[in-house]
């Protein structure tokens, strides 16, 4: 479903991705793991077409994409949620979860509604509610429920859980194994290395914008090299 084949990218001058290789197949949850630095915030960006790779290739259901604009991106059904979540805060949850429909027909954004309220019910207690007053982790079920209602193929999360309460950390990790249920291709950086591991079909570790390890997420949360650098064992 997504592969990227030894991409360059950065910003300006700053080169912060060397030769990273990796694939995410057709319903998978992959995650990427590393230090602050490593470089996983800016794959997920490159693949997003947010930033340009300036090597290689980013394939999309087997199409190159890394010239495309990021909404052309998002139309061949690649969608990204940003650490930072970038909701409409001034909008309330019904606003913006039409704003993440801007690309499909009007007669499917009730269908998506639904899909999302099952998968996020306080979401539909809190239809009217401007996304500035809510909670961390509801905005964090907002923001990834705006993104399906673009319905995407496959979906990359850039540290979904940061800032949550346990509890909330859970839930939203529980919905991306829903999410990939549904037949939804994920691509997760998630500070909380183990949870990540836990739910992923596959894992890999970045250090220094290169790709240093791969395997299962078991193989990997029993590797001693990792279970030292990420998981504090």
């Amino acid at each position: 479903m997504l592969e990227l084949k030894n991409v360059c990218a950065g910003y300006r001058r700053l080169e912060i991705l060397h030769d990273v290789s990796l694939t995410v197949g057709e319903k998978e949850i992959v995650s990427l793991i590393g230090a602050n630095g490593a470089g996983k915030t800016t794959t997920l960006r490159a693949v997003a077409g947010i930033i340009k790779a300036t090597g290689g290739e980013i394939l999309l259901g087997g199409k190159p994409v890394q010239s495309q604009r990021a909404d052309e991106i998002v139309r061949a059904g690649m969608l990204h949620v940003a650490q930072d979540r970038a909701l409409f805060g001034d909008l309330d949850v019904i606003e913006n979860l039409e704003m993440g429909a801007y690309s499909q027909p009007r007669s499917s954004i009730k269908a998506s509604l639904d899909q999302v309220f099952d998968l996020f019910p306080i979401l539909a207690t809190r239809r009217t509610q401007r996304a500035n007053t809510m909670s961390g982790g509801q905005q964090q079920m907002l923001a990834i429920g705006r993104a399906l209602m673009a319905r995407p193929t496959c979906l990359t999360l850039d540290e979904p859980s940061v800032g949550l309460a346990p509890n909330l950390a859970a839930q939203v990790i529980t919905a991306i194994t829903q999410i990939r249920d549904t037949g939804v291709t994920v691509l997760i950086v998630e500070q909380n290395a183990s949870q990540a591991l836990a739910i992923s079909d596959r894992a890999y570790v970045i250090e220094s914008g290169a790709i240093v390890l791969e395997g299962s997420g078991a193989e990997l949360a029993d590797d001693p090299r990792v279970r030292a650098a990420y998981l504090g064992t």
